[in-house]
């Protein structure tokens, strides 16, 4: 946004400031300030909330000559209470002292001040102080605080807690930006109206949205999808893997399985009643039912072909290729980068490690895990007793299984050479 700003000022500093009359007498105190949120634009100031009499009244933008003087352009002002309407949003109310996503860092942290400057001609939120406070007077402000650092506006996404201003906004909401692993840690800190406002942006994407499931806690992800009636479960549990979504079903109370289950597509649900069939402990309960398997006689550029068309397949699930033998047994495995440095027109046969690693499906996870960390394997295949493919487990797969039970709600580690450092 390319603009010229000249005057700022901390919110702080204008809160419960006199608001006076074109001559200067005192008319009421400034309460709140409204803007109108613009997605990657600064926020512009509307109005004002002014507290005339010991009520509530709206103050238009263009009616004040000098924001941090709080001078009105004229006498005149109309007295009626104020009534917030859609698409407004109130900094002090709304923002100051609430929660923000900081989309840099895919955490949740608060607003403990706001700055706004004036840029062409119109008041807008430039910077977030993020500082924590020692001192709370009622109504949620402090004394006269030492500035702290200020950020830009841009680099936050706010949770407003409104539902009008919400669903005005997100559109052009900035959480999208971030991977679905990271909405769902933002979602396991989240309080319960942070939680409902995270979802509600979610959900206008619907494939975002089934990838977030996918990476929540099977508890979590059970009480979000519990929440929702069946055909709305259904309709996030069409789009997920196959494995998650079984996983998410198992943990649905008993009398609502089956209703799901029975309005799932039908391929979806052919693959998920296969999966809620194996002991979840085990590799069948493990894998997913998703991969590439194409006859031993087919040329390596033909099984490239396969794979670049298989966009609908997790991408762990594309790092290897199983070879078929004329019965559709598993007559070998290579690997993605063994075909790309292969001869395009040999065999996929004459490559393939003909005596894979595989497991069967009543195989424990343990026992999966020590096999693919011997070998080095990305995946491996499961097969049943007469050989035949009948699902893939993934390293991810096994590592979900391995890692502690509340990994999900450690802190990350801090990514190095994040955008958030400094510009040389």
């Amino acid at each position: 946004m390319n603009t010229t700003q000249r005057g700022a000022v901390r919110l702080s500093a204008l809160l419960r400031k006199p608001v006076t009359d074109s001559g200067g007498g005192a008319i009421g105190k400034l309460s709140d300030v409204i803007v109108r949120l613009r997605g990657a634009d600064y926020p512009v100031v509307t109005g004002l909330v002014a507290t005339v009499g010991g009520r509530p009244v709206f103050v238009p933008a263009e009616q004040v000559a000098v924001l941090p003087t709080l001078r009105l352009t004229s006498a005149r002002l109309s007295l009626r209470p104020f009534g917030r309407r859609d698409g407004e949003v109130l900094l002090r109310a709304d923002v100051l002292g609430h929660r923000l996503i900081d989309v840099e860092s895919a955490h949740l942290i608060r607003a403990a001040d706001l700055e706004l400057a004036e840029a062409d001609g119109e008041w807008m939120v430039t910077g977030v102080d993020t500082r924590r406070r020692s001192r709370r007077l009622l109504g949620g402000l402090t004394g006269v605080p030492a500035p702290g650092p200020l950020r830009e506006w841009a680099k936050f996404e706010p949770l407003i807690g409104h539902t009008g201003s919400a669903l005005s906004r997100y559109p052009l909401g900035r959480i999208r930006r971030l991977k679905p692993a990271q909405i769902a840690d933002l979602l396991e800190a989240a309080s319960s109206a942070e939680e409902s406002e995270i979802l509600g942006q979610v959900h206008a994407d619907p494939e975002l949205e089934a990838d977030v499931f996918e990476e929540l806690a099977e508890d979590r992800a059970s009480r979000l999808l519990g929440a929702r009636t069946d055909e709305e479960a259904a309709q996030i549990l069409a789009r997920m893997r196959a494995d998650d979504a079984a996983d998410a079903i198992d943990e649905l109370p008993q009398r609502r399985r089956q209703p799901v289950i029975d309005l799932l597509p039908p391929a979806q649900r052919a693959k998920v009643m296969t999966l809620m069939g194996f002991n979840p402990t085990s590799a069948g309960g493990l894998m997913g039912v998703d991969y590439v398997a194409i006859p031993a006689v087919a040329t390596v550029s033909e099984a490239l072909a396969v794979v670049a068309g298989a966009d609908t397949l997790q991408p762990e699930a594309l790092t290897s290729v199983h070879a078929l033998d004329k019965r559709g047994r598993l007559a070998g495995v290579a690997r993605l980068v063994a075909l790309v440095q292969a001869d395009p027109q040999a065999a996929l046969g004459e490559i393939c490690d003909s005596d894979p690693v595989r497991v069967g499906a009543d195989a424990d996870v343990v026992d999966v895990a020590l096999l693919m960390s011997d070998y080095n394997l990305i995946t491996i295949p499961v097969v049943d007793d007469h050989r035949k493919i009948i699902g893939l487990i993934t390293v991810d797969d096994v590592l979900e299984a391995a890692l502690p039970e509340d990994w999900r709600r450690r802190e990350p580690a801090d990514r190095p050479g994040s955008a958030d450092d400094e510009q040389e």
